[in-house]
């Protein structure tokens, strides 16, 4: 493959603007809106198309679902927790409860921790497993057959994406440390950055300017007005505002540099095809991504521009991703109220940093990401 350079100022955005509304077109997608990041600071932000089916345009500071972009604002907060010695990564969540976690009630914010009763190595989860996706658990336990929440393997054996793994980590900073997630994250990353149109529950003043969505067969779905916060994916943001917290992070803001570090530097290995579903099983050493593990909140990757990180968010009607690179402190930002734009991701992601090395194939499976692969031009 020839290598891809990265473009930058003015010649960059005016690419964006060739390039953007065309792969909309291609792909179907009818809103999507981006930001570039240089340096640790923001270059440039801009919506293309809609953010309703009245045809209303999409803007830089319409408020949008964040989805799973969430767990990495969360990985950072519970980041801080760990470098004031509020927790550690590294201990059992077990002596943060005042209680064993199966013996705590279901609540309809969590899921059912009584589900693992009998089953000790629920006292082998620490903040560092939970946080990078080495639980055991399935991705949600209601998308278990029976609808209960179970190990598939030892905690910190291997990676597995779950949700649940995020949700017990809240409920253990909530229960255990009597925290309030939703402020702690206000005020720690939200207001840190001036994300005004940024939060973990629905606020009335975000309907002025809101984003519905498309699905894959061009339905349209109202944006959900979420009551609860849950560490897993209740974030509503603006691309403006998320593109703050990308600059600040990798300004290395609210954290030490050993702190920062850590949240990007490999925890567990990766060793599936594909991301989803989610418990595949483990491939041939041939198969898998060389250079590929999480982090803590994102995953973590290495190419030929160095080293990176990147986390998506994704439901049946958004498509969400941040890409960086250490190199330069670049990122760029990808929010799309239409789940079709992800198909063009690659493609833009290419046309700002130049060819990474980010493995599309597992992060969204192999088809249709091969025949998105060669860059705008």
């Amino acid at each position: 493959m020839t290598a891809v350079s990265p473009a930058s100022g003015a010649g960059l955005k005016a690419k964006l603007d060739v390039h953007v509304p065309r792969l909309m077109q291609e792909t179907g997608a009818k809103g999507l809106a981006v930001a570039v990041i240089e340096n640790g600071c923001v270059r440039h932000v801009k919506a293309y198309g809609f953010r309703n089916a009245n045809g209303e345009p999409l803007s830089t500071d319409t408020v949008m679902y964040g989805a799973s972009l969430t767990k990495a604002v969360f990985a950072y907060t519970v980041m801080q927790l760990a470098e004031e010695g509020r927790i550690d990564l590294d201990r059992s969540i077990a002596e943060y409860l005042p209680k064993p976690l199966p013996d705590y009630p279901e609540e309809d914010k969590y899921s059912s921790w009584q589900d693992l009763a009998g089953d000790e190595r629920w006292r082998k989860l620490t903040p560092r497993i939970l946080l990078s996706h080495g639980s055991g658990f399935a991705n949600f336990g209601f998308l278990e057959p029976d609808k209960k929440l179970r190990f598939h393997f030892d905690p910190g054996s291997r990676y597995a994406y779950s949700g649940d793994g995020f949700i017990l980590l809240q409920f253990v900073l909530e229960r255990g440390l009597g925290l309030d997630v939703g402020a702690e994250m206000q005020r720690r990353a939200f207001d840190r950055f001036g994300m005004h149109n940024t939060s973990m529950v629905w606020r009335p003043d975000f309907s002025r300017n809101l984003a519905d969505g498309w699905h894959a067969d061009g339905k349209t779905e109202p944006h959900d007005e979420r009551s609860t916060v849950r560490a897993a994916g209740s974030m509503d943001t603006t691309v403006a505002d998320f593109a703050k917290f990308a600059a600040g992070f990798m300004r290395g803001e609210g954290l030490t540099k050993r702190g920062r570090v850590e949240m990007i530097r490999p925890q567990l290995p990766i060793t599936t095809a594909s991301q989803f579903p989610s418990l595949q099983p483990v491939v041939s050493q041939e198969r898998q991504f060389k250079r590929l593990a999480a982090g803590l909140g994102v995953i973590t990757f290495s190419g030929p521009r160095g080293r990176g990180f990147f986390k998506g968010g994704h439901n049946d009607s958004t498509g969400n991703m941040w890409v960086c690179l250490e190199e330069g402190r670049r990122c760029v930002v990808l929010l799309a109220n239409d789940v079709r734009a992800e198909a063009a991701f690659p493609r833009i992601v290419r046309l700002v940093l130049g060819e990474t090395g980010l493995p599309w194939s597992w992060e969204y499976g192999p088809e249709p990401w091969a025949l998105s692969a060669s860059p705008a031009r």
